[in-house]
């Protein structure tokens, strides 16, 4: 399996080359690939079927205990023959969409990188691997919705969409670590027979919070659900593939993978059961209002994400196997109107759906697909959607609210019909449309197989049924089930709520002009929603932003000394004054007389340095600082300190007299709020440090260090001179570190001497 992510990687690097050097060839070696792999795990089917699990891992970092695991059961199966098999389609569906890009190559490239990273997130084992994955299907999509880079609209929706899911992304990064602190590993495996552990956990409600905040935003769902259409600035094949079959898929494949470890009744039940059901409803009433044919299919698509997730967030085996259902036939349906509309698009350049009409004899083929998928999203039997549809209204009305359940569900149909039929079936009605021809086989060959898709699954349901799906449903509950699917199941409630949503979406279809003008008068009321909410955001960091920047990052190296030396006290501080033991009291041996003169002549130099209004005198007090110390090296034994404290301040006092002496006349811009504020900080900053010296020598944790270095200079270092074998053998790499500084220094001091500033020519 490992081998099996790592070729698509693979092929993404080489795309780009791949596409300029192989021409019209290059179609065909990048579908291989993914064709490859979709044959591969075609293989893997009937030993998962018939319930094995197999399992791959690879040493990551072992000093970590971490491994690079894979785990492939009916779950992770079927996602992996959605992505491998949906991508195989749409790698030359684009080569064909985008045949004249310049930047062909690139956008292949991106795809095959997505297709790497979606395969990782439905393959790990490993929740860090997983999340490493789940960040480069981010990333990837990121760069798939902003191919078009030039323009303004692609780039605010490929930020909007990384910012979205980014946020997600590092909630699942905290919420992977809690759960692999909760249940004692980070491999999935483990994990599925620790559920209790971690349920019983004081972290439980922390690891649901945040696991379900990066499924949530992944899948779009309500509050987040905003992202997912404005994507669709996206090119046409990425938006097939991201957002109908892929990525929006991987909150849902996350909610079903962690739900036997993290669900049951309570919050997770709580959250995912209603935030599918309004998105599902929210999403399919948003979409009526839409005409441009990528934007409705989006708000579709969350409502279909949002009744997955609401039938994995019920829990019971009916809701479940309902789920999987839906998903593939949702995958099927959609992707093969998104392809569609592409070809539309590039036949006629509308993306209007209300302005097509009459296509149907000039493309026929296009118009069997997309008449075949629309019918089967509005869940016309004996197509797949009408399987899922059923399966859905079955599931609910044996949940534990069927009266609530079934009006949503209803209601979301009958909207989502309507759509269909919009989508679908009205650009290839009426009148034939003048100077119109079928598009290229590679536009509508692959939206015509995944119509042909709801055909097959519809007209033999048990082929599909009782192999895959049923695998994917057990891996999900976490023990063996069955799925059996049928057109007739008696005239029970499902079928008439399922006649009452067609004839309701028939009708919105025939008055859609009458939905559109009521749309436009509620159109002021989304200002009030998650979007404008995710702008208010982005505006309130940018001013965030800006103000602390200017607060921190002014330009004037004074302030940028206040906020260092302020920020260490205070942090310095509250640490002492919170963890220090003020029992203890600090080491204060008094001092000589003339040790104390000496202190009082370095604190009224300090005093003259920082109040003198004259450079010159203000240089000689800092002089007089250093003669200080220097007084007390020698007070306290270290005659060579001493000496070169006096080389030093000499040749400081000397250059800064020479530098000095050529700027202009001393003038005083700080005002007495500044100097007082810089005064406090400064005081603060000495009496914090002189109370940490105090406390650092009234306590002794080792031997004196300079007893070491007095035994050890003569024997160990062959020098009698203890400072000078300290500096140049037991701190060698600390003088070298000095020398290189002071090196530098004299650098940067030279070139500042040699500028001669321009003078003009002929002055």
């Amino acid at each position: 399996m490992l081998v099996a992510v790592l070729v698509v990687f693979a092929a993404a690097a080489a795309a780009p080359w791949i596409t300029r050097w192989a021409g019209r060839w290059a179609r065909w070696i990048l579908v291989l690939p993914p064709a490859a792999l979709t044959a591969y795990f075609a293989s893997l089917a009937p030993a998962i079927a018939a319930g094995e699990v197999l399992l791959s891992a690879r040493d990551w970092a072992p000093a970590l205990g971490l491994r690079l695991s894979f785990r492939l059961d009916g779950w992770s199966l079927l996602f992996a023959l959605l992505v491998s098999g949906f991508g195989t389609l749409v790698v030359g569906y684009a080569a064909e969409h985008l045949r004249d890009h310049p930047q062909l190559g690139r956008f292949q490239s991106f795809l095959l990188l997505f297709m790497a990273s979606m395969l990782g997130v439905v393959l790990a084992d490993n929740l860090l691997a997983l999340f490493v994955f789940w960040e480069l299907t981010s990333f990837s999509s990121y760069l798939l919705i902003g191919f078009d880079h030039e323009q303004a609209g692609a780039r605010r929706a490929a930020l909007q969409a990384l910012l979205v899911t980014g946020v997600g992304g590092l909630a699942l990064l905290a919420g992977a670590l809690l759960l692999g602190q909760a249940g004692g590993s980070l491999e999935i495996t483990e994990l599925l027979v620790r559920g209790e552990a971690v349920r019983s956990h004081s972290a439980h409600a922390a690891i649901v919070t945040l696991v379900l905040l990066a499924a949530l935003t992944k899948s779009a769902q309500f509050p987040f659900h905003f992202w997912l259409p404005d994507a669709m600035a996206a090119p046409t094949a990425a938006s097939a593939y991201l957002h109908s079959a892929t990525m929006v898929k991987a909150g849902i494949y996350l909610i079903a993978r962690l739900h036997p470890v993290l669900g049951g009744e309570g919050a997770w039940q709580a959250v995912v059961v209603a935030g599918g059901a309004v998105t599902l409803f929210a999403g399919a009433w948003l979409a009526v209002a839409q005409t441009y044919m990528k934007r409705l299919l989006a708000y579709s698509t969350v409502a279909a994400l949002g009744a997955i997730t609401l039938l994995i967030g019920m829990g019971s085996e009916a809701a479940v196997k309902a789920g999987v259902v839906f998903l593939v036939a949702h995958a099927g349906y959609k992707g093969a109107l998104f392809l569609v509309a592409g070809a539309l698009e590039q036949a006629t350049g509308e993306k209007d759906a209300t302005r097509l009409s009459g296509l149907a004899r000039a493309m026929p083929w296009t118009a069997a697909a997309a008449a075949i998928a629309a019918l089967s999203m509005a869940g016309v039997p004996p197509l797949l959607g009408y399987l899922a549809k059923e399966s859905l209204l079955g599931a609910v009305l044996a949940g534990p609210r069927p009266s609530w359940g079934a009006a949503l569900v209803v209601l979301a149909s009958m909207a989502l019909v309507g759509v269909a039929l919009v989508a679908g079936i009205g650009p290839f009605l009426g009148r034939s449309a003048p100077q119109r021809r079928e598009v290229s086989p590679w536009l509508w060959a692959p939206p015509l197989l995944l119509a042909l898709l709801s055909v097959g699954g519809g007209l033999f349901p048990g082929a599909l049924s009782s192999s895959l799906l049923s695998a994917a449903a057990g891996a999900v509950l976490g023990r063996p089930v069955a799925i059996e699917l049928a057109h007739w199941h008696g005239l029970d409630a499902a079928l008439g709520l399922s006649v009452l949503s067609l004839g309701g979406g028939a009708l919105l279809w025939a008055g859609h002009g009458r939905v559109l003008q009521a749309a436009g008068r509620l159109r002021p009321l989304a200002r009030l929603g998650p979007a404008r909410a995710y702008g208010a955001t982005l505006i309130a960091l940018d001013r965030a932003a800006r103000w602390q920047t200017r607060l921190l990052q002014s330009g004037y190296l004074r302030r940028y000394i206040v906020i260092v030396v302020a920020s260490t006290v205070g942090t310095a501080g509250y640490a002492l004054l919170t963890r220090g033991d003020p029992s203890t009291p600090l080491h204060w041996t008094g001092a000589r007389a003339h040790e104390l003169a000496v202190a009082i002549l370095i604190v009224a130099a300090t005093a003259m340095a920082a109040l003198s209004s004259s450079r010159l005198a203000a240089v000689a007090a800092m002089g007089a600082v250093g003669y200080g110390l220097a007084l007390l090296f020698v007070f306290f034994s270290a005659p060579d300190l001493a000496m070169t404290q006096i080389v030093v301040e000499t040749l400081t006092v000397v250059l800064f007299v020479l530098a000095f002496h050529h700027l202009p006349r001393f003038s005083d811009r700080s005002t007495t709020a500044d100097r007082l504020r810089d005064a406090v900080v400064a005081g603060a900053a000495g009496l914090l440090l002189t109370t940490l010296v105090l406390l650092a020598t009234r306590s002794r944790l080792h031997a004196r260090i300079s007893e070491y270095y007095l035994e050890n200079s003569a024997v160990a270092a062959h020098g009698r001179n203890v400072v000078n074998v300290i500096l140049v053998d037991f701190r060698s790499l600390d003088t070298l570190g000095e020398i290189v500084v002071l090196a530098t220094a004299a650098v940067g001091a030279y070139a500042l001497l040699k500028l001669r500033s321009a003078r003009p020519e002929g002055s």
